[in-house]
């Protein structure tokens, strides 16, 4: 595959409206290196302007060095860089999931802070076939083995993976036959960590004809039959369901016997999510757990959850335990998705409205509300003293708004 054969894949990707300026999150590696080169022959082509960034998590003795050798290799291909530093300190449960985190967020910002809409990261079809092995071992359902995603929208920034259809393979040769250079992280031979472990096992695996290209095209026809789900389970919840506060609820009989158990599952999962603003779903278990409590009328809880069941609904709220102390100033994103507006100074804070502040609202009830969804919003607080709370009657000049709705939710998860 020749260096323009993967540069189409770079610009379709992009179609039919490429940004005016790209960034391309560089490790040093072979995958983002070559996709760093690519993005360059781009931009002398009239593609977009390319930015890098490179990720010191502060992991490894190298990482310092390796940070260096792009910035020299941005500076001798004419691209502005700029390494960001993980300041983490000690570390505690998943390191790679962590560090995976720290990664976007500083890039994020970073992308932000340079004016970039769109970041490209260097993921090929060889990740692909690794993610959809380590979750077949986790027993993962269509979501997990549909692999990772070509592209989505976090934070007001575009992430596309455009190679993810290119192996290592030729990247590398691409490389190569232009006397590029690139580092090779000895962390991707340690059998400890599980991807270097399905690494392992697909190179035992290509006798029996299951290749990195054979995952890749089983997990891209998952993908398009979890996209007909996805859709399936968007179309239910705007013929059913009602949001409210925050607070998403749906008619008992219509999730027990009006949808299909597959689409009832995405449901309360995609409610979940929206409600906590979560990253990742519940494990099935608990899922089945919550689907049991539905069907015997039970209330319960799960991921920051409270799932409340009358015999004609089935309301989902934030739990007030999980935002229990949780503080931001009023021109932030409280709970990772409420924006307010209004009269902001100095000195006010948004807190949870909570049984203290909705005492102090005594129109509360001809908002409609309940008040299981009233003391989880958004109040802006001075101190101990109670200023607004827009959603329970007492808007002193204030909203409060949900930055992104359940439908949209649905639909880009």
């Amino acid at each position: 595959m020749t260096a323009g054969d993967l540069q189409n894949f770079l610009e379709k990707a992009f179609t039919p409206g490429p940004p005016d300026g790209l960034g391309v999150a560089v490790s040093g590696g072979g995958d983002s290196m070559a996709l760093l080169h690519l993005a360059v022959d781009w931009a002398r082509e009239g593609g977009p302007k390319v930015a890098a960034v490179t990720v010191d998590h502060r992991l490894r003795p190298e990482a310092a060095e390796e940070a260096r050798f792009v910035a020299e290799t941005c500076t001798r291909l004419g691209v502005a860089h700029d390494t960001l530093v993980w300041d983490h300190g000690d570390i505690d449960g998943n390191l790679q999931d962590q560090a995976r985190r720290a990664r976007y967020r500083l890039i994020g910002d970073w992308a932000r802070g340079r004016g970039l809409s769109h970041v490209a990261l260097g993921h090929t079809a060889d990740d692909q076939a690794e993610t959809f092995l380590m979750e077949l071992a986790r027993k993962a359902g269509l979501d997990g083995l549909s692999g990772m995603r070509g592209s989505w929208i976090e934070g007001g920034i575009r992430w596309t993976r455009p190679l993810l259809a290119v192996s290592r393979r030729d990247l590398r040769a691409v490389l190569t036959a232009r006397g590029a250079s690139w580092v090779e992280d000895p962390s991707n031979r340690d059998d400890r960590f599980t991807r270097v472990k399905a690494r392992r096992v697909l190179e035992a695996l290509a006798p029996l004809g299951i290749t990195a290209d054979t995952l890749c095209t089983v997990a891209e026809r998952l993908g398009q039959a979890r996209a007909a789900l996805v859709q399936v389970t968007a179309e239910a919840a705007a013929a059913h369901a009602r949001t409210a506060a925050g607070a998403v609820r749906i008619p008992r009989e219509v999730f027990l016997r009006g949808l299909s158990p597959e689409v009832a599952r995405r449901f309360l999962v995609g409610a979940l999510l929206w409600v906590a603003r979560a990253d990742y779903p519940p494990r099935s278990e608990a899922v089945d757990r919550v689907l049991c409590a539905i069907r015997d009328l039970n209330a319960v809880t799960l991921g920051g959850c409270s799932i409340r069941v009358t015999e004609d609904e089935i309301a989902v709220t934030r739990e007030p335990r999980a935002i229990a102390g949780l503080e931001s100033g009023t021109d932030g994103l409280w709970d990772g998705r409420w924006r307010m507006r209004g009269p902001h100074e100095s000195g006010l804070t948004v807190r949870a409205l909570g049984a203290e502040g909705l005492a102090q609202c005594p129109d509360w009830r001809e908002t409609g509300h309940s008040r299981a969804a009233l003391v989880v919003t958004p109040a802006i607080w001075r101190g101990d003293t109670l200023v607004a709370a827009p959603l329970a009657g007492r808007a002193e000049g204030w909203t409060a708004e949900i930055v992104i709705s359940f439908g949209s939710f649905l639909i880009a998860h």
